[in-house]
């Protein structure tokens, strides 16, 4: 009977030291080794029995930048919203719907202007953005242009006649033709160009009596058929026909014309 006591004891001493292991694996515990993990469960005074893992924070979603609007669609939204305060004001003429349209229209003409004046501004201040100093708008600067390019014109038609020719088509009832014809006398004499003149219909010219019949003449140069007056240079170097114009024409259009056809080439003079 002295060792039953012995043995009850022992078994509860071993049974006191098991059971919290064997409860913490029963109840599915976890032994957190993490020392941030295990400080957070000391300062939370959490029993034994509890997780002793730190929870993991959710991340939340970077809010979308706020897109600034392109100005392209600002415009668009304004003039969107011009048109509905006009129609609006055309289909229900109120007053209030009539002044809301006028308001709005009135502030958008004041910022037209500012663009306006801001652009003139940017022109005077920078030479590489001012076109008139290529081309003259005012009368004074204009005058001396003109002046400045009739005198390289006319040094350029001086030598004309020695590559180029005349080829004029005209009609013996073609009253156009009756106001052309002097005109082409009259540039071709100044600039000592030959002109050979072709009949379309077979019939005479007053100012051209030495003409020619037409044949074929006019397909072979790519002319428009049965437009009369035309005129058409013909290069003697390179042999191909540079058509100038159809109808009547001015000498200084006609001269102008001339020039730029055979001393400018496309795009630098505009």
């Amino acid at each position: 009977m002295s060792r039953i006591p012995t043995i009850t004891g022992l078994a509860l001493a071993l049974a006191t030291t098991l059971a919290p292991t064997a409860s913490a694996q029963d109840s599915g515990a976890i032994a957190s080794t993490d020392p941030a993990s295990e400080l957070y469960c000391e300062r939370r005074r959490l029993g034994y029995w509890f997780y002793c893992v730190k929870p993991v924070p959710v991340e939340q979603p970077d809010a979308p930048a706020t897109q600034p609007v392109a100005a392209v669609q600002e415009l668009d939204a304004i003039t969107a919203e011009l048109r509905e305060l006009k129609a609006r004001a055309i289909l229900y003429p109120t007053e209030a719907n009539v002044a809301a349209y006028i308001r709005f229209q009135r502030a958008q003409l004041d910022r037209a202007s500012l663009f306006s004046d801001v652009w003139q501004r940017a022109i005077w201040q920078d030479p590489e953005l001012d076109y008139t100093l290529e081309r003259p708008v005012g009368a004074l600067a204009k005058k001396q242009w003109q002046d400045a390019r009739a005198a390289e014109r006319d040094s350029a038609l001086t030598h004309l006649s020695e590559r180029y020719g005349l080829f004029y088509f005209f009609s013996s009832t073609c009253a156009p033709c009756e106001v052309m014809s002097p005109i082409v006398k009259g540039v071709a004499e100044r600039w000592r160009i030959t002109v050979r003149a072709i009949s379309t219909d077979g019939g005479p010219s007053h100012h051209f009596p030495d003409y020619k019949v037409e044949t074929t003449q006019r397909s072979k140069l790519g002319l428009e058929p049965k437009v009369t007056p035309a005129l058409v240079l013909w290069d003697s170097v390179t042999r191909r026909p540079i058509p100038i114009g159809y109808g009547v024409l001015s000498a200084d259009e006609l001269q102008d014309r001339i020039y730029l056809l055979t001393s400018k080439e496309a795009g630098h003079d505009y």
